[in-house]
């Protein structure tokens, strides 16, 4: 097994399966990460049998379903079983009425009860650090999934959230390779949204492309390649200029290209 180039297709939910398969194989993608939410090319209430199909499609054009980003029931599980599709991928919010930890608790106690299903189906859940009220670095990640075997429980490790968090990606590579199964790049910075003359600067993410955030991509990349690390590249495809994003993913996709193939470690 090697390194895969998937990308997350959230951007193009108007396109049919054929056509997403057509656009992501042109740009030189291995794979993608598909949502399975209303309203996206696969739903919730129809997955059993559109999900098979939909990575049927995608193989028909050199193109495979990395990782769903969906619910994690037990229709879904057996859905990624019959499809091929290894893990399922989750951001896990923070209730801050009851508080971290107790949060914690409550989210260890739902992926205990779903273990066996994940055993009997041989499908992962792989969660994902995000900035916020979120699980959102790697030590929350660690400290979540430690004691979980990572064919169960994953970490998807998102550089852009690191980078938010001014998060070093040599240790937070280091803090989840344990469980790391996916490695999530695109990148953002923070811009200030209220003027000088304002009593408090505030301040909101701006998402860019990987050569021009917070996201160290070069750093990473060496770090990933120190290890050897095996699996998915998932770019995201997440830009704040939102009518550019066909021409910002394939500058991504050459960029991430162009560093795995050249970065000395």
């Amino acid at each position: 097994m090697s390194i895969s180039f998937t990308v997350f297709t959230k951007p193009w939910k108007t396109k049919s399966l054929p056509e997403l398969a057509r656009f992501v194989s042109d740009l030189g993608f291995d794979g993608v990460e598909l949502p399975v939410r209303p309203g996206f090319q696969v739903e919730p209430a129809n997955i059993a049998r559109d999900l098979p199909e939909a990575a049927r499609i995608f193989a028909d054009h050199g193109v495979r379903i990395g990782t769903l980003a969906g619910p994690t029931d037990e229709a879904t599980i057996a859905a990624c079983a019959a499809a091929g599709v290894p893990i399922i991928r989750v951001c896990e919010s923070v209730d801050l009425d009851i508080g971290y930890l107790a949060t914690e608790k409550r989210l260890r106690q739902g992926y205990d009860a779903l273990i066996p299903t994940l055993e009997s189906y041989g499908v992962a859940i792989g969660v994902q650090n995000h900035c916020d009220f979120c699980v959102n670095n790697a030590m929350g990640l660690l400290h979540l999934l430690e004691g979980y075997d990572p064919k169960h429980i994953c970490a998807v490790l998102d550089q852009a959230h690191n980078g938010l968090n001014g998060e070093p990606p040599e240790l937070a590579i280091d803090i989840v390779w344990s469980h790391l199964r996916v490695a999530n790049f695109k990148s953002a910075f923070w811009l200030r949204s209220n003027g000088p003359d304002a009593p408090e600067a505030s301040w909101k993410k701006h998402w860019t492309t990987g050569r021009h955030g917070l996201a160290a991509w070069t750093r990473t990349v060496r770090e990933l390649k120190k290890r050897a690390y095996v699996g998915d590249i998932c770019l995201t495809a997440e830009y704040s200029d939102e009518e550019r994003v066909d021409a910002l993913i394939a500058e991504d996709i050459a960029y991430i290209k162009h560093l795995f193939a050249t970065v000395e470690v």
